[in-house]
């Protein structure tokens, strides 16, 4: 099962000891921030967790696996996630 936003705030909640409208407004804020700083081009580093990376994608020729249709995948930005290497040495641990 996946870790949501709204068990985070429960977490936040209930570990910290904050109201549940200040839980909610700290993950919030926290999340803004980050998207923020993703969406202007930055790299968003988090000590031990690990770091997202902005990758700039070159537009490429595409085929569509159904049609075998040829077509243009236009130029992006994606986010790639490297884990710490402590992250990735508790994950192998187990």
């Amino acid at each position: 099962m996946a870790l949501t936003k709204d068990k985070i705030i429960n977490d936040v909640y209930t570990k910290l000891g904050f109201r549940k409208s200040d839980a909610r407004l700290v993950v919030e804020q926290l999340l803004e921030i980050m998207k923020r700083t993703l969406q202007d081009g930055e790299d968003l580093l988090i000590s031990g967790f690990g770091k997202f990376v902005v990758k700039e994608k070159k537009a490429r020729r595409g085929r569509n696996p159904q049609t075998r249709q040829d077509l243009q995948l236009r130029a992006r930005r994606v986010v790639v996630f490297k884990t710490s290497g402590i992250l990735r040495k508790k994950i192998n641990s187990e």
